[in-house]
């Protein structure tokens, strides 16, 4: 079973392909060049690394956010053509999920964070048990003062992994101390090869998605979205 695995919820672009227990062929790149380039003919050259075509693909997953808007709308009108062309079945896998799952096989509370602006991240935090990894507070946009208040509840120490660690791992050793661990730049974005892992346990489960229907979770509203119904309130 070989499942194609699309990230674009964040700057970088990643695509990769998996089989069980294996990585066939992963790509990354964050450069200029908006997703809507990157993505097809990352897709075209990660299926021809991996040494299989388009008809011997199994599903695709897709990250579903929160994230860029922009990119997410991307990624996931790439994920839900390409299921409907090729007649496959769709996982939605949230993006905070594939951010912490490669840290899964490690002790201790992970807390994937990416930069939301407007002085927030998108946050979410797990705890990695013997069985895999458990939710404990699920993905919302928050400030650092609020997030860091949370976190003083569980008392213990929390691995910060994300593109928000770079802006934001200074104030998190200043207030944790050496109860926050900051993950290496390496760590810093959702990767393909996690989204497409995830997304090929779902659909080994049953959990697949109508690719007609499915939508990228935002969690708050975008900035358009805000100044329309602003404009309605003054306008009513």
């Amino acid at each position: 079973m070989f499942v194609l695995g699309i990230e674009a919820a964040t700057p970088v672009a990643a695509v990769a392909v998996v089989a069980e227990g294996k990585i066939l062929a992963e790509r990354m790149v964050n450069n200029r060049r908006t997703h809507s380039v990157n993505l097809l003919p990352m897709v075209r050259d990660t299926l021809s690394d991996a040494a299989i075509n388009k008809e011997q693909l199994s599903g695709i997953a897709v990250s579903s956010g929160p994230g860029s808007f922009t990119g997410l709308r991307i990624g996931m009108s790439t994920a839900r053509t390409l299921a409907q062309v090729l007649s496959l079945p769709l996982a939605d896998v949230p993006t905070l999920d594939a951010l912490a799952y490669p840290l899964s096989g490690h002790a201790g509370l992970v807390c994937p964070i990416l930069n939301a602006r407007k002085n927030e991240v998108y946050a979410a935090l797990y705890n990695n048990t013997s069985t895999g990894q458990e939710c404990l507070v699920p993905a919302r946009a928050t400030g650092l003062p609020e997030l860091l208040k949370l976190l003083e509840g569980f008392k213990e120490r929390v691995t910060f992994i994300g593109d928000g660690v770079a802006e934001y791992g200074g104030l998190l050793k200043a207030q944790m101390g050496s109860n926050a661990c900051l993950a290496p730049i390496c760590a810093s974005f959702p990767r393909g090869a996690a989204v497409a892992e995830l997304g090929l346990r779902l659909l080994q489960a049953g959990k697949a998605c109508d690719p007609l229907t499915l939508l990228p979770h935002y969690i708050r509203e975008s900035e358009a979205e805000i100044k329309w119904r602003e404009r309605c309130r003054t306008n009513g």
